[in-house]
């Protein structure tokens, strides 16, 4: 299916996630306190043209993403556009005995997952074109979501997320970053003095991460590139042909103008 017919048809699905992703946002949290701690999308490295950071994107979608989300659109044997062989494919990103040629989907269950998480875990495919708003692109959106995520007891997973309060979802790369506390401070709501508000001061580490700070944004950032990627895998060769028409385009416009400057010139 081609790539706009299946935003076309995902499009009401991802319009009713986003605006449940956004409810907690709008309802606030118990106890008459606003939330205002939510933070303005940061914007995610472009690195869909380096080949390097989608393979490692690819590994960790595979490793911790692939175990609840699937990406039913999508083909192992794609992959290959990526710069990974059939046998790299199959010996580092395949563990359930599915073949090439068959699309990436998981054993979880909806039901499942409604028990286990209290949600069904969206289709990946096309998260990333479906997340676009005014505020930043998809991947901005994912970037932010990835970083936000922190320990809070409260919550029946033992973690909540900044940008999406109350999300069902845990952290699943916590191993990497580790584990933190966002820092909060109530204060009256300038908008509403029967109110109270959240205001977000910062992180404070609990316990350090198998990768560096740095390298994790990077690695996250890789993640998104190849979520970037996956949403639309002929991104890459539109923009390498759209520059070769542009250049033709020029070179025939020039050819024309000197085809009708020798043809009129002695009219004039």
């Amino acid at each position: 299916m081609p790539f706009d017919l299946l935003d076309r048809a995902t499009r009401p699905a991802a319009l009713l996630r986003a605006l449940l992703l956004c409810l907690p946002l709008l309802l606030g949290p118990a106890g008459g306190a606003r939330a205002d701690a939510a933070p303005r999308l940061m914007h995610a490295p472009y690195r869909v043209g380096d080949m390097r950071s989608l393979q490692s994107g690819a590994r960790l979608f595979v490793n911790y993403c692939l175990n609840c989300h699937s990406a039913q659109f999508m083909r192992y044997e794609k992959l290959r556009s990526i710069g990974l062989s059939a046998a790299q494919i199959q010996a580092n990103l395949m563990f359930t005995g599915q073949r090439l040629g068959e699309t990436m989907t998981v054993a979880l269950t909806p039901e499942q997952a409604q028990a286990w998480f209290g949600a069904v875990p969206p289709d990946l495919s096309v998260i990333e074109r479906a997340l676009g708003s005014e505020q930043g692109s998809g991947a901005d959106f994912l970037y932010t979501y990835l970083l936000s995520f922190y320990r809070d007891a409260s919550r029946p997973t033992g973690w909540n997320n900044l940008l999406v309060p109350g999300v069902a979802m845990p952290n699943p790369l916590w191993r990497l970053q580790g584990e933190r506390a966002a820092r909060m401070r109530l204060e009256a709501d300038p908008g509403d003095p029967a109110a109270r508000r959240e205001v977000f001061l910062g992180w404070q580490q609990l316990h350090a991460g198998v990768l560096p700070e740095t390298r994790y944004d990077s690695q996250i950032a890789d993640l998104v590139a190849f979520m970037q990627w996956m949403a639309e895998p002929a991104q890459i060769e539109r923009k390498r042909i759209g520059v070769v028409v542009l250049l033709f385009l020029a070179v025939f416009t020039f050819i024309t103008w000197r085809l009708k400057t020798e043809y009129w010139k002695d009219v004039k």
